[in-house]
């Protein structure tokens, strides 16, 4: 009947358009939650290495002033972070050299179907 038609087409079509959605969703969600994890690591990665950098500096000498350690020399005290910009930054361009960029079709499995034989053996039961 017509109503059995009308309840299978919105059946099929909500099958083939809104369960897919609903997952790539979920996918999007952990995709976002990873770049913002990746994103943190990063920043504390960077944070180490110029700490790291800025207490072995080779570039400056430590004075003592009045009981307190400081540098005398601030002339180069950017070194440390251009250091760790550098460092960032080939990190990042090694990660973007990784990347593999698929062509249409390829590197996807697509299962060929035919769609005639599948209804004649639903029709057989």
């Amino acid at each position: 009947t017509f109503g059995e038609l009308k309840l299978m087409v919105t059946d099929y079509a909500k099958q083939q358009t809104v369960e897919p959605l609903k997952n790539l969703g979920k996918w999007a969600a952990f995709g976002v939650v990873g770049g913002v994890m990746l994103t943190i690591g990063a920043f504390l990665t960077g944070l180490g290495f110029l700490r790291l950098f800025q207490k072995f500096s080779f570039l400056s000498e430590t004075c003592d002033v009045g009981g307190v350690a400081t540098t005398c020399d601030t002339t180069w005290t950017f070194v440390p972070y251009l250091m760790v910009f550098a460092l960032l930054v080939a990190a990042a361009g090694a990660e973007v050299a990784a990347f593999s960029r698929f062509e249409v079709g390829e590197g996807i499995e697509v299962e060929k179907v035919d769609f005639a034989e599948e209804v004649a053996a639903q029709l057989k039961g």
